[in-house]
């Protein structure tokens, strides 16, 4: 894998509660510093002017169409006959692959709160995605397959912020798993917002899991 010049990169604000992507491609790139041609808001269809220290998530396809994603952080400006944006660009191990199913699932534990009828438990997940999540049970709880819970999960960043994502979730199964029952959850009414905030802390889990592992080797 390996990040070619005149590829075109989506970015995506990390810190932000607004939904905005930016069209780019690699103009330059020179040792951990990428070169970009003046970014495009895919919504207004306008050249935007991305702030100094603000950081992004970008998006790129290679030429065997894998998809990559990655954390980056505007550096500066650069003049010339052609005026460009200098991105953080990470070790090609800092890169993560896009999986091909809709919802990257990530093994990490979080905390769990849940509302049904009248009573609430709480949990430790074992992982989380977009689209559900699945919970250690070690008491006696009241819900059973195919019941509706009204949802909380606690996602911590490694930056300090907390979101909470509130929604309404369907209990799909309970079983048992090395002596232990679990149960597998999916979200059934989570908005644009409260999925972006997963799949940042879904991706930035992957970055932590993945440094880990390699300090490890």
């Amino acid at each position: 894998m390996e990040l070619k010049l005149g590829t075109q990169l989506i970015l995506e604000p990390t810190y932000t509660e607004r939904n905005e992507k930016f069209r780019c491609r690699v103009v330059e790139k020179i040792g951990n510093i990428i070169y970009i041609d003046y970014p495009i808001n895919l919504q207004t269809n306008k050249t935007a002017f991305l702030i100094d220290g603000a950081q992004f998530r970008g998006y790129f396809n290679t030429e065997t169409k894998e998809s990559y994603c990655f954390n980056t952080e505007v550096l500066g400006r650069k003049g010339g006959n052609i005026q460009t944006i200098m991105l953080a660009c990470p070790p090609k191990d800092e890169f993560i692959k896009i999986q091909r199913r809709e919802y990257v699932r990530v093994e990490t534990p979080v905390d769990i709160a849940i509302e049904f009828e009248g009573r609430n438990y709480q949990f430790v997940a074992e992982d989380i995605s977009a689209g559900g999540t699945a919970i250690h049970i070690k008491t006696p709880v009241g819900f059973t397959e195919g019941d509706e819970v009204q949802l909380v999960a606690v996602l911590p960043f490694s930056n300090g912020d907390i979101r909470y994502i509130e929604t309404k979730a369907i209990v799909v199964r309970i079983f048992e798993r090395d002596q232990m029952q679990v149960a597998s959850i999916r979200f059934t009414d989570t908005d644009d917002i409260d999925q972006q905030h997963i799949v940042r802390f879904c991706f930035e889990r992957q970055v932590l899991i993945r440094k880990k592992e390699l300090n490890e080797l």
